[in-house]
């Protein structure tokens, strides 16, 4: 399998959690962790172009990027529940899955 079809591939699987799962995570800890506004952001233009591309791959290098550096590299903070856990793995997943 390739790089580019296992990005696509967990991108299916994983975009329909994310979907439901980033709102609420920022609704939730939004105000303690103001960073997971900028996480959502980002997680939108990653679904979004992702969406909109008709390639196994488009250009998300920015997006990751940002990601990573916003979230010191998806370090979940101590003081967070399960689901935003959660977020974390899935967009380091999704994050290796892309960079391949």
């Amino acid at each position: 399998m390739s790089d580019l079809s296992r990005f696509r591939r967990l991108s299916n699987e994983l975009f329909p959690v994310l979907v439901q799962y980033i709102p609420v995570v920022d609704r939730v800890h939004g105000d303690h962790h103001p960073e997971f506004h900028e996480v959502r952001r980002l997680f939108d233009s990653v679904y979004q172009k992702t969406q909109a591309s008709n390639v196994e791959k488009p250009e998300l290098r920015e997006e990751f990027s940002q990601l990573q550096e916003i979230t010191k590299n998806y370090a979940v903070p101590d003081d967070v529940c399960e689901t935003y856990e959660a977020v974390y793995v899935m967009l380091r997943q999704l994050s290796v899955a892309y960079q391949g």
